[in-house]
């Protein structure tokens, strides 16, 4: 029987990719930050700023770059954390990424109703 290599985790694959396309990482992080208006997807948007931090020198070393306590920071950036605009902020600098999505809600549009000819 023949034996797999073994791929490298999403991960792991995901930090490199992070780490070695910064224009990636704006794009990613445009997505994250997108992502947290919906209730359903807030958990998933703090794990990718959770990546974002371990790609740029892990939690440890952006927390104190922040001026965060590090559990904090892990709390904030987990699934069910709910980081302020200032730690949103601060974590953002320390990676040399400034906020900056103003932009208008899209709104669905309403189907036109018909109404039927008496």
């Amino acid at each position: 029987m023949k034996k797999h290599l073994a791929g490298i985790p999403y991960h792991e694959w995901e930090i490199e990719q992070l780490r070695k396309d910064p224009e990636f990482a704006v794009e990613y992080l445009k997505v994250a930050l997108e992502s947290m208006t919906d209730p359903d997807e807030r958990g998933g948007s703090l794990l990718m700023l959770r990546a974002l931090a371990e790609a740029y020198g892990g939690l440890g070393v952006v927390a104190a770059k922040a001026g965060i306590s590090r559990e904090s920071l892990y709390r904030s950036l987990s699934p069910k954390g709910n980081p302020t605009l200032k730690t949103l902020i601060a974590v953002l600098n320390t990676l040399g990424l400034r906020l900056s999505i103003a932009e208008p809600v899209k709104k669905k549009r309403a189907k036109p109703s018909r109404k039927l000819a008496a």
